[in-house]
């Protein structure tokens, strides 16, 4: 794992094998930002001019190594572009996905120094978190782990002024960073080693290690309790279904918030089956859980004055000869009846149960996380994710955090017309399909349903940035993201903070 620290150092004195600078594009060409002062230094004012004839631009994404002149400690020189130089500095976004593309193309290396602009707590802990979730790499099936060992250690270079404010930015980052990266793991792991079992045990040794209560209901139980929703969707499988509760309490919180997520640990669609070319890739169905899980743990670890309890809906959706059937009628936790018209929207099922029981616990906000919806992906594409809720104002205020946390989302609509195509079943209250086309706001339609009078709920639908399939960039890898984490977390944060 990449260690990571702050240090006041001059980016001239501090060793390494190698020093991080960003670089711009500028109306002239290509244009040193702040911290790359020494660098320009030490290559006699002439930094640009070399890197411009080794190809560099400025623009984001970009990489160009340099071995470094004498008057620098650090043996190599790593530009990394910042994108459109401007009068007001760099996003925080730019920062967070320079620092990943400097991790990423430093994968071997032992230590790394990173001179980006990073005046702020802020910049500080962009710079941190971007290299720390760019470092990362899962290589658990590979015999030679994943080809080059990440970056071993990770320097953030800060301002004398202001250093106690950077340490805690770089720890905050840290346990952002980390638990991120968790979930990473969690929603890269094969379907064969993850299942709902196995998900619950793992909740479970977190739980025991930070200080987190949990509470696993297993089939018997589930029966039990009569959550038909995840007994139906998961009866198929020879892995039974789970419903974990995950539960972070501070004795100075004034507000609860309940955190959903799907877990379908794997998803053939059962007897609605999936076609070729469209199952490969759904052990990610879980990311959802993955998520509410790994923002309450980092809610811990930052001691956030705030409850959150994370519900992870586990299922595993196969075919078989104990199958929920289309056309069969499922009783879910609450009483409601579903029948089920595909066996292919079986996220809402599981959902709607958690979502039910969460809200016996009366929090002052439910916000469910889930890959629920290809209609979803058509909308927004592969980068953002959909915001809905039974609160305007509140979706709104969703939709700002994650901006500020720098994913993509967008506001969307819950039309009160597409919910008849829901109610129309002449056998029970509800079916678990509704008109095909706003497909995405059907199934938050369905979830609202299951939403206790009075309370507030947000649903966040990640089915497009869950998993990435195509070519890395910034701090983003192949496979899981770990979509709606920080949004989570910054959320229980202006939570905790409007209440103190």
């Amino acid at each position: 794992m990449t260690a990571l620290s702050v240090s006041t150092s001059s980016a001239a004195s501090l060793r390494a094998d190698a020093l991080v600078i960003g670089v711009a594009k500028g109306p002239k060409g290509i244009v040193p930002a702040p911290g790359a002062e020494a660098v320009n230094e030490a290559f006699e004012g002439k930094l640009a001019e070399v890197l411009t004839t080794l190809g560099a631009t400025g623009a984001e994404g970009e990489a160009v190594k340099v071995p470094s002149p004498a008057g620098l400690k650090a043996a190599l020189v790593l530009a990394v572009g910042l994108g459109e130089a401007t009068e007001d500095g760099y996003g925080l976004e730019a920062l967070r996905r320079a620092a990943g593309v400097a991790a990423r193309t430093l994968a071997g290396t032992k230590k790394a120094a990173l001179a980006l602009p990073a005046e702020s707590a802020d910049e500080v802990e962009a710079v941190a978190l971007g290299g720390l979730l760019g470092a990362y790499a899962f290589g658990t099936y590979k015999a030679d782990g994943n080809g080059k060992e990440p970056v071993g250690e990770l320097v953030v270079l800060a301002p004398r002024k202001g250093s106690k404010d950077a340490k805690a930015a770089v720890e905050r980052a840290v346990a952002v960073g980390e638990e991120m990266n968790r979930a990473r793991d969690l929603v890269n792991t094969a379907p064969n080693d993850l299942n709902p079992k196995s998900f619950a045990a793992i909740a479970q040794a977190a739980g025991k290690e930070h200080g987190l209560k949990v509470e696993v209901l297993d089939e018997k139980a589930l029966t039990k309790g009569g959550f038909g929703g995840l007994l139906g969707v998961g009866g198929g499988s020879a892995n039974p279904p789970r419903l974990v509760k995950v539960a972070y309490t501070h004795p100075k919180a004034k507000a609860t918030l309940a955190f959903v997520g799907k877990g379908i640990t794997y998803d053939s669609g059962g007897i609605s089956l999936k076609p070729a070319g469209h199952n490969e890739t759904m052990k990610c169905d879980m990311a959802g859980a993955a998520a509410v899980f790994a923002a309450v743990v980092a809610a811990k670890r930052l001691g956030l004055a705030v409850n959150v309890t994370a519900w992870l809906a586990l299922a595993e959706n196969m075919p078989s000869g104990t199958a929920t059937r289309p056309g069969d009628v499922l009783r879910m936790y609450g009483g409601k009846t579903v029948e089920v018209l595909n066996t292919d929207a079986e996220g809402r099922l599981v959902l709607a149960d958690a979502i039910v029981r969460a809200g016996e616990e009366n929090p002052d906000v439910i916000v469910d996380v889930a890959t629920l919806t290809g209609a979803m992906v058509m909308a927004l594409g592969n980068r953002t994710f959909g915001v809905m809720s039974n609160n305007d104002e509140l979706r709104e205020t969703l939709h700002a955090i994650a901006g500020e946390a720098g994913e993509q989302s967008w506001p969307m609509p819950l039309p009160a017309d597409l919910r008849k195509g829901m109610t129309e079943s002449t056998i029970a209250d509800l079916s678990n399909m509704g008109e095909r086309m706003g497909g995405g706001l059907v199934a938050g339609l369905f979830l609202k349903e299951f939403v206790a009078e009075g309370t507030d709920w947000v649903h966040l639908d990640i089915a497009g940035p869950a998993f990435h399939e195509g070519a890395p960039f910034g701090y983003t890898p192949k496979g899981g993201t770990a979509s709606a984490v920080r949004t989570l977390v910054r959320y229980a944060e202006q939570t905790a903070a409007a209440k103190a």
